[in-house]
């Protein structure tokens, strides 16, 4: 049998900080609401139902020696060894984030040079053919880098490409938030390969904006302490918003994913979300599955965010290189596969991507 050109995940690495932050660090929190008063409620109870909702028990956080662009770095030659490609013959390093290297809590975001550009000459490459740059586009940024890297590839300009996700949220959320709970640190990365004759690989892709009120669903404002730094700009979200606008669009761009795919949804073996919210996940694969009137199977959504928290772009290529090598006893990969991808996140913005998996 013949296939035809493809787009192969050949490789995967990630780091997890060793920072663990459990729920139980937050009791000594103070906590504002958005009207700036303090809430009332003990923190005890404030955690409860923040763990209840996000499904959240601890989270992990960089250490203070190391930025997003090391971490990026980190899983990268991870996702090279894993492969086994030479670093010298990659066309593309892509790199996912949204506020660059952040040197502590509070510090000025620095994407000057670029992320990817860092991440490359840490990595030792030489080769001016390979093409450094990085992709802002809130959560969904990594899945977004790899639809990049599948155009490049249509295109005839690329044949290999280094795409990660990398973030330290750690350093820009607000202390004071209950919401800002969710988010941690952490960097995953894969090698993508253009490759002949194979049987499996990319299928078919979806992603889409919208940027009228959405738009403001996720924003950096000033903290909800009002004796906080008046000109920190910290990282803020409409809880609410971003589940509705979720439930609403993400089911959708995921079936039009594999209806383009042309595979069949009792052929999706797998489903790797963005870990943004246990609740929230839950609920788009519910309404995901109920738009072929299907109740979703028990097994076909794999999750970290228990234990690791809202990482970002990170979370799904984490995710991956959890499964892939074995690190999740409840999930595995075979060959044939069929893997749907999902994002979503500030801009508004949503993707997906059809992938058929093969070792």
């Amino acid at each position: 049998m013949s296939f035809g050109k493809r787009s192969v995940i050949t490789g995967c690495g990630s780091y997890l900080p060793a920072v663990i932050k459990p729920n139980s660090d937050f009791l000594e929190q103070d906590f504002y609401g958005e009207d700036h008063q303090p809430i009332k409620n003990g923190k005890q109870v404030i955690i409860d139902k923040f763990q209840a909702i996000t499904g959240i028990q601890e989270r992990r956080y960089a250490d203070e020696t190391l930025k997003t662009s090391d971490m990026a770095a980190i899983a990268a030659r991870l996702a090279i060894e894993d492969s086994g490609v030479d670093p010298e013959t990659l066309d593309l390093v892509i790199v996912a984030h949204n506020f660059g290297d952040v040197a502590g809590a509070g510090q000025q975001s620095d994407m000057v040079p670029a992320l990817a550009s860092r991440v490359k000459s840490v990595l030792g490459i030489v080769n001016p053919g390979c093409i450094a740059f990085d992709i802002l586009f809130g959560c969904p940024g990594w899945i977004m880098a790899v639809i990049q890297a599948e155009a490049f590839f249509k295109s005839g300009m690329a044949k290999k490409a280094l795409i990660i996700g990398a973030e330290t949220l750690s350093r820009v959320y607000d202390p004071f938030d209950r919401d800002s709970m969710i988010f941690s640190d952490g960097a995953g990365a894969v090698i993508l390969e253009l490759k002949e004759n194979a049987a499996g690989g990319i299928l078919s892709c979806q992603s889409a904006s919208h940027c009228k009120e959405e738009v403001g669903y996720l924003y950096m404002g000033a903290s909800n302490n009002p004796a906080y730094d008046e000109d920190a700009k910290l990282l803020k979200m409409k809880g609410r918003k971003v589940y509705e606008y979720a439930l609403k669009h993400v089911p959708l761009a995921m079936k039009a994913c594999i209806d383009q795919a042309g595979v069949s949804i009792g052929d999706v073996k797998k489903v790797f979300i963005h870990q943004a919210n246990e609740k929230m996940d839950e609920a788009i694969l519910d309404a995901f599955y109920k738009l072929y009137d299907l109740k979703a199977p028990a097994a076909v959504m794999p999750m970290c965010i228990q234990y690791l928290g809202n990482s970002s772009v990170a979370t799904i290529p984490t995710l991956l290189d959890l499964v892939k090598k074995g690190n999740y006893e409840q999930h595995e990969l075979k060959t044939g596969d069929i893997v749907l991808f999902a994002s979503v996140g500030a801009g508004m913005n949503i993707n997906a991507v059809c992938y058929q998996w093969i070792d």
